[in-house]
């Protein structure tokens, strides 16, 4: 895991879905869509908490944890700035695959959107979803997410030379063989790990949770260019925001779950 953490105090991960904000923009949509009006929430795996923080603007008690401590800093810098450090039970510095700080089934619903793509061995994403599964009430519900198999191989077979060893034929078998990335690279995107689609679902009912939706995080839209965003922009308010109700429609769509970088299971613990 050092790598990885090296890695994210590195990279800007907040201002990523600042450049990238589509698959902000859905996640957040379906994450608001179908918690309760008010409640405690674990954001698990958070990152620099830019969910956490858009969260608890809404009024929700939130507790937030990351594997890497610099980004826990950040988050708080961020709720401090925000002026809802108040709205905040606890930042910690923890492994999503053991949460020993936290009580069992104390949480109205529970995002896990990091952890999963870093644990390689599937012993670890069993202990990480059996924490959550853990962490949230009965009946409570749980935002997940994941990268798959299939957009990274269109990316490896598109930009090689961005994701070496799958610059090679190789390469590629062997990521397709084991699902795991581990970039030649110093210092890039790195011990990783990539789910076949099918098995989604099934992973996480046999944790104990009741499949609900499982949403391609960047629709239709996910290919779109700035330029092309400013066309349906110029179109006017009503225009634009017709056409942003379509690309989040489409978000449920299962015929494009491939094609997106990251998907979004929802579930609710049986």
């Amino acid at each position: 895991m050092d790598k990885v953490i090296d890695y994210y105090n590195r990279f800007d991960e907040w201002g990523r879905l600042d450049r990238e904000p589509i698959e902000f923009i859905i996640h957040l949509h379906h994450i608001k869509s179908m918690l309760p009006q008010q409640g405690c929430i674990l954001d698990n795996g958070a990152g620099p908490g830019k969910y956490a923080i858009e969260l608890a603007k809404l009024g929700y008690r939130m507790t937030l944890t990351d594997l890497t401590p610099s980004s826990v800093d950040i988050a708080k810098k961020k709720a401090a700035e925000y002026r809802i450090e108040d709205r905040f039970d606890g930042f910690y510095a923890a492994d999503a695959r053991d949460l020993g700080m936290l009580p069992d089934e104390h949480f109205d619903a529970a995002l896990m959107l990091g952890p999963l793509y870093h644990l390689q061995a599937e012993e670890g994403r069993i202990k990480a979803v059996r924490e959550l599964h853990r962490v949230a009430k009965p009946g409570g519900l749980v935002f997940v997410a994941f990268m798959t198999q299939t957009r990274f191989l269109m990316n490896s077979v598109m930009h090689p030379e961005h994701w070496k060893p799958n610059h090679t034929v190789e390469g590629i078998r062997q990521f397709l063989r084991t699902s795991t990335f581990d970039h030649a690279d110093e210092g890039r995107f790195t011990g990783a790990y990539y789910f076949d689609i099918a098995e989604i679902n099934p992973f996480m009912e046999s944790q104990g949770f009741e499949t609900m939706k499982l949403i391609g995080s960047s629709s239709i839209a996910g290919a779109m260019t700035p330029e092309q965003w400013d066309y349906w922009r110029r179109q006017g308010d009503e225009a634009y925001r017709q056409i942003m109700d379509i690309v989040i429609k489409e978000s449920e769509n299962p015929y494009l779950l491939g094609s997106a970088s990251h998907l979004l299971y929802i579930g609710r613990k049986n």
